[in-house]
């Protein structure tokens, strides 16, 4: 096959993954202007691409102009995730984790303000957990969300904070940034978080950070169950075996995935 025709046929291609690597690596969340800058290409043709991006649910174009990785990347992002050394490296510390508690442990791992499941381990119990490998739930409202953010840099928690929806999922909802950073607060000061019924009714869960900056991973661990089996004496006492899961799961990053090339 001629090289220049090779060119032509995945030229298109080539532009949208560009796209796409520009609005997920971005600092700041770009703007249609930004990404003319950067990218060089005519108004009419970056306009065309960034339209079939938004329609494939890959990028998502919010009411303020701003572009941000969408769900459907996401989701593809998660399953090449679920296959890869940090999931496999995090496993056996999940099976002991679930061992010791006998209750739903899940992985998950921070994308701009959303957490998105690695993997899960199902309760041994009657009432199980209806969540998913692959989903993704808001960061401001889930015991692995919350830990994971309160890894980040001020400006960045501020940066992220700004651009969230506070919706109420239910009665103990967080419905606004200054209470997540009060509450964020908390979290880096006892090195642990809870999910008191805030996401799910019903459903609550302790939480530890797995942060590996090297490596590029920010997210966490839970253990959850209902709340009639999780009050805030049994929470506490899973605290323990939780962060020292997550603690044994960065040491394993640290030797055997080594620094992100």
């Amino acid at each position: 096959m001629d090289p220049q025709n090779a060119a032509g046929d995945t030229g298109t291609l080539g532009k949208a993954v560009a796209l796409l690597d520009l609005v997920a690596r971005a600092d700041m969340p770009p703007r249609f202007t930004d990404l003319l800058k950067q990218t060089g290409q005519p108004r009419g043709s970056l306009h065309r691409q960034l339209r079939h991006l938004v329609l494939e649910g890959l990028i998502d174009l919010s009411p303020d102009g701003v572009y941000t990785p969408g769900l459907r990347l996401l989701q593809f992002a998660s399953r090449a995730w679920a296959r890869n050394s940090f999931r496999l490296v995090a496993e056996p510390h999940l099976t002991r984790l679930h061992e010791t508690t006998g209750e739903t442990v899940h992985l998950g791992v921070l994308r701009d303000c959303e957490i998105v499941y690695l993997d899960k381990i199902e309760s041994r119990q009657a009432v199980r957990m209806h969540s998913q490998v692959g989903n993704s739930a808001p960061a401001y409202c889930t015991g692995v969300g919350k830990v994971s953010l309160s890894c980040l840099s001020d400006e960045d928690l501020h940066r992220r904070c700004a651009r969230m929806t506070f919706d109420a999922y239910t009665q103990a909802t967080l419905t606004d940034a200054a209470a997540l950073l009060a509450e964020i607060e908390k979290i880096r000061s006892r090195g642990f978080a809870y999910d008191l019924e805030e996401h799910q009714p019903g459903i609550r869960c302790v939480a530890a950070s797995i942060h590996a900056p090297a490596a590029g991973i920010v997210g966490g661990i839970s253990v959850t169950a209902p709340a009639f089996r999780a009050g805030p004496e049994q929470l506490e006492a899973w605290a323990g075996p939780v962060c020292a899961a997550a603690s044994a799961i960065v040491a394993d990053i640290a030797r055997r995935l080594g620094p992100r090339r």
